[in-house]
């Protein structure tokens, strides 16, 4: 079994090769600070326009005449696109090295926002489109996050990935700024004033972000696709598929949500939103470093009973505080359980770190894409959130059960010095 610890393939493993050793130092001098800062920046604007939909969605909903479900999609279009386009992205920074991917990246989402802005977005197939080209920065959760941890040795992964990973408050920034701009110039214009902050961070990420030394070998493109033999991976896939598919689908949504079901204005639902994806963002850090401490599978054995509660709570509100009291309480888990999932990761995948970061961040965006469109489907067909929320509530309990299932078999096999 592939591990972070022990040789592979007749080779010693990268993990031993870190360029300083966590045991003798702490976290700020155990890696590469100014990457890290860099990752988090990258992550944190790119996570911004990612969900730049879901702010906009009830202007854009009302300029265009789209139906609930068709808001759903809408939302949840770049959570795919961003799903699929992280395997590709981990891929490719395996091949190329984060930080050039991460520049291409950067770029792609840089043009796809001017020239939607530029030509504007006049129909519900633009929007769709435009939502793929969204998806690119969604993607950039395969390339910040082994751009930071690939600096970092085992004792400090948790805390290493949180840190670089809570790059998702950008989500914070679009329900808070994206509503009120959109007043104030209208939503199309707000597709061209992201691409200022955007610029600023790619100038600033290009200066300060550094490739480890300790990058893998480029191997074969079959090899890359290894991890998928082991049961190992699939579970951690479907881990974050309910925690990260919980935490971005309801970022998308809440704005929805909170227009249709309570009828605000666009920019108290922006406030309220952010309120709610603020508390998940804040958490991640927390998230790893509580896996650290106590084990990552403890850690998702608390989130996913938490969570669980919190979605029936909000399937069965009837008024404002108590729904976003609901809100708060299953993004703070929710977030936890990101940081928990990736302190689990390069554990037991360091040597393919770079692709296992793609796939179970694929499935995470696949979970967030199921939960956005889903809403918007069960509010069409039964004119209620209600059941769409009570359905994820049941996939926490199954992640729930599953972590259970794995965890004697995986403290058994698991050769890490690392809490699990």
């Amino acid at each position: 079994m592939a591990s972070a610890y022990w040789e592979r393939d007749g080779k010693a493993d990268p993990a031993e090769n870190a360029p300083m050793s966590a045991a003798a130092t702490s976290f700020w001098k155990a890696g590469h600070t100014p990457t890290l800062i860099a990752a988090f920046l990258y992550f944190d604007l790119a996570f911004m326009v990612w969900v730049l939909l879901g702010p906009l969605a009830p202007e854009i909903s009302k300029t265009l005449g789209l139906t609930p479900a068709e808001k759903g999609l809408m939302v949840a279009v770049p959570t795919l696109a961003g799903a699929l386009l992280r395997v590709v992205n981990g891929l490719l920074v395996d091949r190329i090295g984060p930080k050039r991917s991460g520049a291409i990246s950067q770029l792609i989402v840089i043009a796809g926002l001017f020239f939607a802005w530029f030509t504007g977005v006049s129909s519900f197939a633009g929007t769709l489109a435009l939502g793929v080209i969204l998806g690119f920065a969604g993607a950039s959760f395969a390339i910040a996050l082994p751009l930071a941890s690939r600096w970092y040795p085992a004792e400090h992964q948790g805390k290493a990935m949180g840190l670089a990973g809570m790059g998702n408050s950008g989500t914070v920034l679009a329900s808070l700024f994206a509503p009120m701009l959109a007043k104030m110039f209208g939503w199309n214009a707000v597709l061209g004033l992201a691409c200022i902050p955007l610029s600023v961070v790619f100038v600033v990420y290009m200066l300060m972000a550094k490739d480890s030394p300790n990058q893998p070998a480029p191997r074969k493109l079959v090899d890359y696709f290894e991890p998928l033999k082991q049961a190992d991976a699939w579970w951690l896939m479907g881990f974050y598929s309910v925690t990260f598919g919980g935490f971005v689908g309801l970022a998308a949504s809440l704005p929805i949500y909170f227009t249709d079901q309570f009828g605000l204005t666009t920019i108290t639902a922006g406030y309220c939103t952010a309120a709610c994806v603020f508390a998940g963002s804040l958490v991640r850090p927390m998230g790893g470093a509580l896996a650290d401490r106590i084990g990552g599978v403890k850690a998702l054995m608390m989130v996913y009973t938490v969570a669980a509660i919190a979605l029936a709570g909000v399937a069965q509100a009837h008024s404002l505080p108590a729904a976003l009291g609901m809100f708060v309480l299953a993004m703070l888990a929710l977030g936890t359980g990101n940081g928990s999932v990736f302190q689990l990761v390069p554990q037991r995948f360091q040597a393919e770190i770079g692709v296992m970061t793609g796939l179970v961040g694929m499935a995470g965006g696949i979970g967030g894409f199921y939960l956005a469109s889903s809403l918007g489907l069960a509010k069409q067909l039964t004119g209620s959130f209600a059941p769409g929320f009570l359905i994820f509530a049941g996939l926490a309990v199954v992640a729930l059960a599953a972590v259970a299932l794995v965890k004697s078999r995986w403290r058994a096999t698991w050769k890490t010095v690392a809490r699990i």
